[in-house]
């Protein structure tokens, strides 16, 4: 591990930084300003990179935090993968993948609060907000069509690739996990550096999916989304529970969830009824004597895989904001599932990139936090999580899932192929340079680093020290192969040709016994799946695009380069 900050430098800078966001509160100090937050330089050209160019123009108007302002937004994207070019004329074929109208805004809270560089909301609309705004929706950069987008501004997280990481290994165990894209942004024709156009964690055909609940029966139970949050909405519903320490219930500090789908004004009286009967619910089973009852305990009203694989999520990353901020729980109708589910969403400040309440250490388990912030906080972890995790049956199954996490996506093969793939991404045609150029920040303290690294291989190198630490420690505490039954015998890597591989081809595989393979991208979609008994295999790359992506086999993965 890599220390460079005192524990009191971390204090009485994270005090300070802390005591100014309230005086900005207090102030009414809020998001806007006439320049609309510029990089430092405005000179940084923009000529091809391997990233989808984002052109917004907002035609000099001022940015705002809370209402949002109509302006027009080009994507210029080769799905081929080949080389994306800003001037279109020089370049003539030049795929626009979207050129439109768009109601922009700013958004977030710490990540917009200690961040030079904005993150923005951004829904797509087919007429301007002045003539109606009718929603519209696409597909952008491969993601599922939808009309509500994120643009993550990565600022203190230096690596640029911590929300994306989270997402890319937590995919195949979620039922929803969003997907995310680097991209280069150009905002009035000055260039703003690298952003991570994201689908936000909300209802939708391609998103969570949510019906939209009834007035009675069977459709008033679902769908619903809320969100474990601060008390700073006008409208939140209060646990009638306390977060708890070691010094017992904190019964001056409360859990407050947001209604996010639909919102509060959205829903009649009988619909705001039923969703905070759920949720009363669901901790009233976790607060009773017998709450591990398998049959009228909590099981009833949770999803216990899924709060197993956030809780698994959450402490890889170590995020110090888990559990207590930005912690989604959605209920489908109860003919689909009746129990809540959990979905992850704003790890920037996770994988050691925090220097308060132990957020870069890789040996203390997160849902243990308020032991640290009891005395510090407003916003606690509930006390829910610490009674599942004295339940020894909730525990065995969480060991399980662990160890099975770590034989497929969270191997350490497969953690440093993703993490590689992403370096590459940020490197390989200069967006990670250009963006240093815009805020040049290598050096500096930016909240709430543990870490201040000089060089984006520096940053990783301190990211891939940090995850092996914190694998080890997870392994030592919770890998247990006596859960998941017989173990396979050891199986050697598989042999491939031709390498780099060409698009429209085929790739030779060769296992030495029976095997399923995937070829997946680096977001963790699968684009070619197929079985062997250990024979030469062929998978076809037909409608695969050029690109990094990774084999996965039994005997762990192998990055496999595909050119045109």
């Amino acid at each position: 591990m890599h220390h460079n900050s005192t524990n009191a430098e971390m204090t009485i800078r994270t005090r300070t930084f802390l005591l100014l966001l309230l005086l900005c509160a207090a102030t009414s100090i809020h998001a806007q300003r006439w320049d609309n937050y510029r990089p430092d330089n405005r000179k940084v050209a923009l000529d091809s990179t391997n990233m989808p160019i984002v052109l917004i123009n907002t035609d000099g108007q001022m940015i705002l935090r809370d209402e949002r302002i109509t302006a027009r937004m080009k994507i210029l994207y080769n799905e081929d993968g080949s080389v994306n070019y800003r001037d279109t004329v020089a370049h003539p074929n030049q795929t626009v993948h979207y050129d439109g109208y768009i109601a922009l805004k700013y958004r977030g809270n710490s990540s917009f609060n200690s961040s030079d560089k904005k993150p923005y909301s951004i829904k797509l609309i087919e007429t301007p907000l002045e003539e109606g705004g009718e929603k519209r929706k696409e597909r952008l950069l491969g993601m599922g069509k939808d009309n509500d987008w994120a643009m993550l501004a990565p600022y203190s997280d230096r690596s640029m690739i911590r929300d994306v990481l989270a997402f890319t290994l937590a995919k195949p165990y979620f039922d929803y996990t969003p997907s995310a894209r680097h991209c280069e942004l150009i905002l009035d024709g000055v260039y703003y550096g690298v952003y991570v156009l994201t689908e936000r964690l909300t209802k939708g055909k391609n998103r969570l999916n949510l019906d939209d609940p009834g007035n009675s029966g069977d459709e008033l139970t679902g769908g619903y989304l809320v969100q474990v949050d601060r008390d700073d909405e006008p409208h939140i519903y209060i646990s009638k529970h306390h977060p708890e320490s070691p010094w017992g219930e904190m019964s001056w500090n409360y859990i407050h969830y947001q209604y996010k789908h639909p919102e509060f004004e959205e829903m009649n009286y009988t619909q705001r009824r039923y969703l905070q009967n759920r949720i009363d619910a669901m901790e009233n089973s976790l607060a009773s004597a017998n709450y591990k009852d398998e049959s009228t305990g909590y099981r009833r009203y949770l999803d216990v895989t899924s709060f197993i694989d956030y809780e698994l999520s959450t402490e890889f990353s170590h995020n110090v904001d888990g559990y207590r901020l930005s912690t989604n729980m959605f209920k489908w109708r109860d003919s689909k599932d009746a129990r809540w589910k959990l979905a992850i969403w704003d790890i920037n400040l996770g994988f050691g990139n925090a220097d308060y309440y132990e957020g870069s250490a890789t040996d203390t388990w997160v849902y243990k936090q308020n032991d640290i912030m009891a005395w510090q906080d407003d916003c606690l972890i509930p006390f829910w999580w610490d009674r599942l995790m004295k339940d020894d049956s909730y525990v065995a199954e969480l060991k399980s899932r662990w160890t099975k996490y770590r034989m497929e996506f969270y191997s350490d093969s497969h953690v440093a192929a993703v993490v590689d793939s992403l370096y590459d991404v940020l490197t390989c045609m200069g967006a990670e340079q250009r963006n240093s150029k815009a805020w040049p920040r290598w050096g500096r303290y930016l909240w709430p680093n543990e870490y201040v690294s000089t060089s984006i291989s520096d940053e990783f190198n301190y990211l891939r020290g940090w995850i092996s630490d914190r694998l080890a420690y997870m392994d030592s505490q919770w890998f247990d192969l006596s859960g998941i039954g017989e173990v396979s015998a050891v199986h050697h890597a598989p042999t491939v040709w031709p390498q780099p591989a060409r698009t429209g081809g085929v790739l030779h595989v060769s296992t030495d016994g029976p095997d399923h393979l995937q070829l997946f991208s680096t977001d963790g979609k699968v684009f070619v799946e197929t079985s062997t008994e250990g024979e030469v295999c062929e998978m076809s790359l037909s409608g695969v695009s050029p690109g990094l992506y990774i084999l996965h086999s039994k005997s762990g993965n192998l990055k496999i380069i595909v050119r045109p």
